[in-house]
């Protein structure tokens, strides 16, 4: 069956330089009643540090429609990647004729001169408004005579907020129309405290966590982090982008086109806006996200797609509608889609019934209005049965639902003028049999039909080869999020027969395209299925402290890792050399403790699903070209062993690990078992200093120090609801919570069980 594709957008709006954007802008401190910016003067106000600019600008294939915004401005960015960070009015658009003024009675106005009609005003008329002000952080303010701020476009955002811009409880950010039309996406901030992305006002795919309680605002903060704060602005909810705390001039958060929330940073090494966080990981999960265009579906490249499987002949290209069962002939059949969910999106009333697979076909076949069904089971059977056209969903190996939809089950008209009658005299002719023309004819075919599967074969074994390559060095690329599938022949080849190891069952590699990886062996009694589900899942982890996995083998008796190389090994290495371990200097040590952190925070929470290291400790922390610390071999535990938990959960034991690695940064001493109760007796005494590395000599912030000592005893304690998250541990060591003298550990001392044990040793294959 024929199906059409179309790649997902989710970019920023952005400006072209070809489209003639405010090219005019002028810097002022302060912008007096009565200025005025037309669409024919194409001029701007700019902001004093030059970075934002607000005026008109058009839109892509409607070149007589503007609207008044403001962008960045700033040199750093070309002009083609300057976003767009607020309307005027959202959706509104203007003629050519149209002009934006701040009135003298102190009311911003949006003028169709043409039509003589006022689209947009800030009602700020009575408020005795002496002028306007584009602020450095993007802010367009009305003030009053004591340069009050009456009036904000902070508080009436689009589609964006800027670093120290909040929305309010009951606030909303609306995605950007597409094909002029208002997008139903929105963001929004509820009353209990939590934000909410919806599909017009009925459907919520994604909440920022339980309820947090009333009279919250969300905060997107100058580095990197987006908060749901109180009246004191203490934070109740947090998350991250990958670059939190890094020093990023430009940041937004946007709601895209696609309906998905996301961080973006302004990348100066490849000058363009890189997402660092989105609110949902895997974009198929977004509500509706390929609207009318189809089902979602990931492609080779690992991108998300709109497929169609509907689709047929008489149907309209530019629409994927479940074909109409009114005017058909010969009855109905039932079309089944494995590995896909459906569910109806115009209207959206789905019927939802507890009942198995044969009797969820029957109600369908039954009911003339049902047009698809989707049954899962997960614990539980659930029959989904939707009454219209208008379908969509997503799909994938790893889903177990299964699908059906109805279609017409009539034949396809024959071509009436296809094999018309021979003349008469030609048939008596065929007739006449000729032995030797029929063996000469059958020879020639034979030997034809032999070089043409030569031929065609060997097509395919260079095409095969070509595409190989080709995918090698698309997965193998910047920025890529897919896997190569690797046989062990090739894996001998990366590793020139396994002659480079560099760690237990770990060797180095080189790719065709020179890059550097560390193959990991794995043991080969892992079922085949189970790695392939596990390794999936952890390929589609990304973190920028966490080491990408590059791809995989899975064949008879040989399961192998490949994972990006890091240049500098472990970070277990540099604390036992005492030679190397100067290079871990107190701030590097420190920083790889936030590195570690924020990783396995991101692992625990940050994901889809839940997912625990297993096996955390400074030999599986390596430092890569740049120094920086990065996680490795996550997810192990459940790849061999599932993530069966022991006398403690998955999340209290990497708590626990994070512990002892902070510990042995600190101390310098690899085995804290037998240190621990020292370090403790020596942090009591109030002489924490001398617990420190001595190879640090003084260079040593000791109220860093202090924190790390205590959230270290605070992971290793053997209560398990004492111990905190990995997200309270990480702000700790920021120094944004603050942390309790604790009570003695003894987690640090306490024999592993013997299920922890074979789990440790499997995972230091």
């Amino acid at each position: 069956m024929p199906k059409r594709e179309k790649i997902l957008p989710h970019s920023p709006r952005l400006l072209f330089i070809s489209l003639g954007f405010f090219l005019f802008g002028v810097v002022v401190s302060e912008i007096p009643l009565g200025s005025k910016l037309s669409v024919v003067e194409n001029n701007s106000w700019v902001s004093s540090n030059g970075d934002f600019a607000l005026g008109f600008y058009n839109h892509p294939g409607q070149p007589d429609q503007f609207s008044v915004g403001i962008r960045f401005n700033s040199e750093l960015i070309p002009v083609s990647k300057q976003t767009v960070v607020w309307v005027a009015g959202a959706d509104v658009t203007a003629g050519n004729n149209s002009y934006f003024q701040l009135t003298q009675n102190g009311e911003l106005v949006l003028v169709d001169s043409s039509q003589g009609v006022k689209l947009w005003t800030s009602k700020t008329s009575q408020l005795s408004i002496a002028s306007a002000q584009l602020r450095d952080d993007g802010n367009l303010v009305l003030l009053n005579e004591k340069k009050d701020v009456v009036w904000q476009s902070f508080d009436t955002p689009s589609d964006t907020l800027l670093p120290g811009q909040k929305l309010s409880p009951l606030g909303t950010l609306r995605a950007a129309s597409r094909n002029s039309v208002s997008s139903y996406y929105t963001l929004y901030m509820n009353v209990s405290g939590q934000l909410e992305l919806r599909w017009e006002s009925s459907i919520i795919f994604w909440r920022s966590g339980s309820p947090s309680g009333s009279n919250l605002s969300a905060i997107f903060t100058r580095n990197g982090t987006l908060q749901l704060v109180d009246q004191n602005l203490k934070p109740h909810w947090s998350v991250f982008g990958q670059d939190h705390n890094d020093t990023v001039k430009f940041r937004l958060l946007r709601l895209d086109v696609d309906g998905n929330l996301r961080m973006y940073s302004w990348m100066n090494d490849s000058d363009s806006w890189g997402s660092v966080w989105q609110a949902v990981e895997n974009q198929c999960n977004v509500f509706a996200t390929c609207d009318q265009q189809g089902i979602c579906a990931f492609n080779a490249s690992g991108f998300p797609v709109c497929k169609c499987p509907f689709w047929h002949a008489s149907q309209s290209k530019s629409k994927c509608l479940v074909p109409s069962r009114l005017d058909c002939k010969s009855g109905s059949i039932m079309v089944e889609y494995a590995n896909m969910f459906l569910y109806g999106i115009y209207p959206v009333n789905d019927s939802s019934s507890r009942t198995n697979l044969e009797q969820c076909k029957t109600m369908c076949w039954n009911d003339p209005s049902c047009a698809a069904i989707t049954f899962t089971n997960n614990g539980s059977p659930e029959c989904r049965m939707m009454k219209t056209q208008y379908v969509s969903g997503y799909s994938g190996p790893s889903l177990s639902s299964i699908s059906y939809a109805k279609r017409c089950s009539d034949p396809i008209a024959a071509d009436p003028n296809f094999g018309m009658n021979s003349p008469p005299s030609a048939l008596k002719e065929s007739s006449r049999l000729c032995i030797p023309c029929l063996i000469g004819a059958a020879s020639g075919t034979f030997s034809i039909f032999v070089a043409v599967q030569f031929g065609i074969a060997f097509c395919l074994y260079k095409r095969i080869k070509s595409y190989k390559r080709m995918a090698s060095r698309a997965c193998t690329g910047p920025g890529s999020k897919c896997l190569i599938m690797l046989s062990f022949s090739e894996i001998q080849d990366l590793t020139g027969n396994f002659n480079n190891r560099i760690g237990p069952k770990m060797f180095k590699g080189v790719l065709p395209d020179k890059q550097l990886v560390a193959i990991k062996e794995v043991e080969a009694t892992v079922e085949a299925r189970k790695f392939r589900a596990a390794v999936s899942r952890i390929g589609s982890i990304h973190h920028k402290s966490l080491v990408k996995l590059v791809g995989y083998c899975c064949e008879i008796n040989h399961r192998y890792l490949v994972y990006e190389y890091a240049k500098y090994g472990s970070v277990e290495k540099y604390i036992e050399d005492p030679m190397l371990c100067k290079r871990l200097n107190w701030r590097k040590r420190m920083d790889i403790c936030l590195s570690v952190g924020r990783a396995v925070s991101y692992l625990h929470t940050g994901c889809r699903e839940f997912l625990s290291h297993g096996n955390l400790k400074c030999e599986n922390v390596v430092l890569d070209e740049k120094f920086a610390a990065k996680v490795n071999e996550f997810g192990l535990g459940m790849l061999l062993h599932g993530e069966s938990s022991t006398h403690r959960t998955p999340a209290e034991k990497d708590v626990e690990d994070f512990g002892k690695m902070v510990l042995m940064l600190v101390t310098g001493l690899l085995e804290v078992e037998d240190v621990c109760d020292w370090v403790y007796k020596k942090w009591m005494e109030g002489s924490a200093k001398e617990v420190v590395d001595k190879h640090l000599g003084h260079a040593v912030d000791y109220e860093e120090a202090e924190r790390a000592l205590r959230i270290s005893f605070w992971c290793l304690q053997p209560d398990g609801h004492a111990k905190p998250s990995m997200a309270e541990a990480v702000k700790v060591l920021e120094g944004t919570l603050s942390v309790d003298p604790p009570p003695p550990p003894f987690a640090c001392r306490a024999p592993p069980s013997k299920e922890e044990e074979s789990t440790e040793s499997g995972s230091e294959t």
